[in-house]
């Protein structure tokens, strides 16, 4: 920038000041507009006018200078000359009035004396990091001017929301399917999941859900301190109890199992089983939006599984395979993930991206009778569009050895949106997917390995500030594939060509709305699932 020239009140030639005088004048120019200016808004586009505030980067400590400068290239010099930075005296957070300070700053990284570079995106991502744990409606930073030249207070602006949230919700109709397809016979499902997750402003997550079906019940509660002892490792522990039923099984199924009143379900072999146990996990923010977890699950398991039973699998009759072990057994497992989380909002993001890699092994050293390995790896991304519409892109993909249980494995109503996924662990409703694509995916119900790719456009149709936060209409579509180890080894006869392949086509349509009380999916694909799909009789 050229130093400012003054011309006298004739027609004269202007004289231009010395250089050091006219960075002197230009300097008192910049400090008199920031004290007229007691805050400055951060976030995106929050330098503007970076131009005019070149000199507080010259006022900000050397020390701060990167030091790679002497490499950069002329124009690049001149461009990281003129990032404006000041040098933190504190933050200032404003707005709390259940949540304590303390709990905020959990998430700031920034703190009294860093050199805070206005343009640094770790500034948006702490923004998104606060609107992501979900005591707030709006997260605002800006500076307010320092006690010193080059120095200035982050001020943290903070709208806070209902903390009771609903954080699942399952209201569904379970089905079982006669040999043409049709549902029958029809029974409803429910469970909720709650949670106080910033017990009294700490940010300790207190919660419980229940979950109910025909003859299956499974309870659920959970506690996690974010800050144990202090430390920026977090604790949580969470204990589990199911009473459930599972059902085995593709056609004319034949089973004996002495021990477990059938009741109505004539057409399947049926596992009942119980489990009691808990999980005892930790985790440390890696960055402001990655975070590494560990966890360790113990359980007991007591399952009555049938003595016999074969089915049709494809054109063949063979033996069922439960994997469960009946009586009393253990599962003892390792868990491990790092999750990545940039969305700039938890339910109705706009924008950012979701990913997130997991190791879960099965240790009989540890006492567990089920020795196996599970990795998964999920992303999603969000696009803003124009109109405020917005795209998401979801890929997912999951492979397990060894000889995992068989809730431990991918189930099938967990890919297709047309079928109920599982409910705490519930899995109550009996039919096949609809196999659009005429293919031995129809053959399987849990499966070693899973993959989905879906698209999702979603269109605002309303926006507020009460106890509805944004009502979205979605449409979803996308292409799953689930397998067990023998449809790559021993696959069932009747299939050819492409109809070996086990995948097919999903889709789902509905509502999302964002409320005081948490996130609400209202999906019609369950009911559009009862049409059936498929011509001709079940396989």
């Amino acid at each position: 920038m050229n130093p400012p020239r003054f011309r006298s009140s004739s027609r004269s030639r202007a004289i231009p000041l010395p250089p050091a005088l006219g960075r002197a004048h230009l300097a008192l120019w910049c400090a008199l507009l920031l004290g007229t200016c007691p805050r400055r808004a951060l976030g995106q586009g929050a330098v503007a006018a970076a131009d005019a505030d070149a000199t507080a980067q010259e006022r900000a400590p050397r020390a701060a200078a990167p030091p790679h400068a002497a490499a950069l290239s002329p124009g690049a010099a001149l461009q990281e000359r003129h990032r404006v930075r000041y040098t933190l005296d504190g933050i200032e957070i404003r707005g709390n009035v259940r949540t304590a300070a303390r709990v905020i700053l959990r998430y700031v990284r920034f703190r009294a004396g860093d050199v805070l570079d206005v343009e640094d995106p770790e500034i948006e991502l702490t923004r998104y990091r606060l609107l992501g744990t979900g005591f707030f409606a709006s997260v605002g930073f800006s500076l307010r001017k320092g006690v010193e030249r080059g120095s200035a207070t982050l001020v943290i602006d903070v709208v806070e929301r209902n903390t009771f949230v609903v954080q699942d919700l399952w209201l569904g109709i379970a089905a079982d399917e006669d040999t043409a397809g049709n549902a029958k016979p029809l029974s409803a499902f429910t469970g909720v999941q709650v949670a106080e997750t910033n017990l009294a402003g700490t940010g300790i997550t207190l919660g419980a859900g229940v979950g109910l079906a025909a003859d299956q019940l499974a309870l659920r509660t959970r506690f996690v301190d974010p800050a144990f002892v202090g430390t920026r490792w977090s604790a949580a522990v969470t204990v589990l109890y199911n009473d459930a039923r599972d059902f085995f099984g593709n056609r004319d199924v034949v089973f004996e199992s002495p021990l477990l009143e059938q009741r109505e379900v004539t057409g399947y072999a049926v596992v009942a089983y119980k489990r009691f146990g808990a999980t005892l996990g930790t985790g440390h923010d890696v960055s402001s939006s990655s975070r590494l977890s560990l966890d360790y699950h113990l359980e007991q398991i007591d399952a009555t599984v049938p003595t016999v039973a074969s089915h049709m699998r494809g054109d063949s009759r063979e033996p069922i395979e439960f994997d469960i072990l009946g009586g009393k057994t253990v599962l003892s497992s390792l868990h491990a993930a790092i999750d990545h989380d940039t969305r700039d909002a938890p339910f109705l993001a706009t924008q950012g991206t979701l990913a997130s890699v997991s190791v879960t092994v099965g240790v009989p050293p540890f006492g567990s009778d089920y020795g196996y390995q599970k990795f998964e790896f999920g992303a999603q991304r969000w696009f803003r569009l124009p109109l405020r519409h917005v795209l998401r892109v979801e890929a997912f993909a999951g492979a397990i050895a060894g000889d995992a249980p068989f809730f431990e494995k991918f189930y099938v109503g967990d890919l297709t949106d047309l079928l109920p996924d599982r409910l705490l662990d519930l899995a109550p409703d009996r039919r096949q997917p609809p196999n659009f694509l005429s293919t031995d995916i129809i053959e399987v119900r849990y499966g070693d390995f899973a993959a989905k790719l879906e698209a999702e456009y979603r269109i605002p149709v309303y926006a507020g500030r009460g106890s509805i936060y944004g009502v979205d209409l979605f449409g979803a579509a996308g292409l799953y594939g689930l397998a067990t180890r023998r449809e790559f080894t021993d696959a069932p006869t009747g299939y050819k060509g492409f109809a070996r392949v086990p995948v097919d086509v999903t889709y789902n349509l509905g509502l999302r709305v964002d409320t005081a009380v948490g996130g609400v999916t209202l999906a019609f694909s369950n009911l559009l699932g009862l049409i059936p799909a498929r011509r001709g009789a079940r396989k």
